[in-house]
C-alpha cells in the first residue's frame, strides 16, 4: 500500500443491497485498501443483506482505518445514501458503490485537486464502464459543469464525487431539509453548483472501473437496447417524475442556493407547471446538457410534456 502524503482525513459513505453485495463487495473493499490515500474511514449502510455484517467486520480487522456497519432505512438507494450523509462527520466526503474497483490514486487525486479550493467544492472524475469481459473508458464532458446544466443533466456520478468540508458541511444542511429525492449524487450536484461552489470534472484517466450488471440500480448501457429503454422511460414519464421530486429537494433547500440561482429555480419549476405557455421561458434560462444530442433530447421531451 501507497503511503498518504496529504493528510486530508475523508469519510467514504458506501451504500450496499441485495446479493450484489455479497458477490462484489471484496472487491471494492480490497481497492479500498489499496488507496494510496490512507486518511480514510468508512461507513457502510445495508438495506437489505444481513450477511454483509461479517464481511464488512472482516474488513474492518484487516485494515487500521475505522469501519462502521449499521442497517440501511431499506427504502431504496437513495434514501439510504441520504440517510448517511444527514448523519455524517465534519470533513471531506466520498461516496462508494459496493460493486466497483477503485484505481490506487483514486481518493488521492480528488484531494490534491480540491486542495486549495475556495468554498464549497465537489470533485468528479471520469470512469471505465466495465461490462463482462469488455471495458470502455468514459469520455470528459465537453462543456463546463453549471447550475443550467444541473437543472436537466448529472454529471457528478456518485461513485466517484468527493466533497471538500464545505461541500459536505453543505449537503448535509440540505438532506436536512429535503425529503425524497431521486439520487444523491445529482442533489450534490444541484445544490453545490446552485449554492456557487466548485464542480470539478477531472478529465484526466477514469478512476474507477464501473461495473454493470443485472443488479446494477442505474445503468449506463449505450448499445440499442439500452437507448430505446430509455426512450421508452422518458415516454412514461419517468424522466419529468426525476426533474419534479429534484426541484422539490431544491425548493426545500432554496434558502441555500444564490439568490441568482434561486431566481432560475423559480422560473424553471414556473414554466414546466405552464405547459407549451412556459417554453418561452425555458428558452430563457440557458439550459443545457453536455452534448448536442442531449440538449435536443430535453426539448423534444418538452415540447411531448415529458420533461
Amino acid at each position: 500500500m501507497g503511503t498518504n502524503t496529504s493528510g486530508q482525513h475523508i469519510t467514504l459513505l458506501l451504500g450496499a443491497y441485495g446479493t450484489a453485495g455479497l458477490a462484489y463487495l471484496p472487491d471494492q473493499l480490497a481497492s479500498l485498501k489499496a488507496q494510496s490515500h490512507e486518511a480514510w474511514s468508512l461507513i457502510v449502510s445495508d438495506d437489505s443483506a444481513p450477511e454483509l455484517e461479517a464481511l464488512v467486520g472482516d474488513f474492518a480487522a484487516d485494515v487500521s482505518q475505522a469501519v462502521t456497519y449499521q442497517a440501511g432505512p431499506g427504502q431504496g438507494f437513495a434514501a439510504n445514501f441520504m440517510a448517511m450523509l444527514r448523519n455524517a462527520p465534519a470533513g471531506y466526503l466520498a461516496f462508494a458503490d459496493q460493486d466497483d474497483i477503485w484505481r490506487e490514486d483514486k481518493l488521492a487525486r480528488a484531494v490534491a485537486t480540491l486542495k486549495g479550493v475556495e468554498g464549497p467544492a465537489l470533485y468528479t472524475g471520469r470512469v471505465t464502464y466495465w461490462e463482462g469481459d469488455t471495458k470502455r473508458p468514459e469520455p470528459p464532458w465537453p462543456r463546463q459543469p453549471s447550475f443550467e446544466n444541473a437543472l436537466i443533466e448529472n454529471v457528478a456520478r456518485g461513485n466517484t464525487i468527493v466533497m471538500n468540508p464545505q461541500a459536505a458541511a453543505l449537503m448535509r444542511d440540505a438532506a436536512a431539509s429535503v425529503g425524497r429525492v431521486f439520487a444523491h449524487d445529482w442533489l450534490c450536484y444541484l445544490v453545490v453548483s446552485g449554492a456557487g461552489g466548485s464542480i470539478i470534472c477531472d478529465p484526466g484517466a477514469p478512476v474507477l472501473d464501473y461495473r454493470q450488471h443485472g443488479d446494477t440500480q442505474i445503468g449506463a448501457g449505450t448499445g440499442a437496447k439500452a437507448q430505446v429503454a430509455r426512450k421508452r422511460a422518458v415516454l412514461r414519464g419517468a424522466f419529468r417524475a426525476r426533474l419534479d421530486d429534484n426541484v422539490a429537494a431544491l425548493e426545500a433547500c432554496a434558502d441555500l442556493l444564490t439568490p441568482q440561482n434561486r431566481d432560475t429555480l423559480h422560473r424553471f419549476a414556473q414554466a414546466r407547471r405552464a405547459g407549451w405557455a412556459g417554453l418561452p421561458t425555458l428558452a430563457r434560462l440557458g439550459l443545457y446538457r453536455q452534448r448536442p444530442q442531449g440538449t435536443l433530447g430535453f426539448w423534444g421531451a418538452t415540447l411531448l410534456g415529458r420533461a
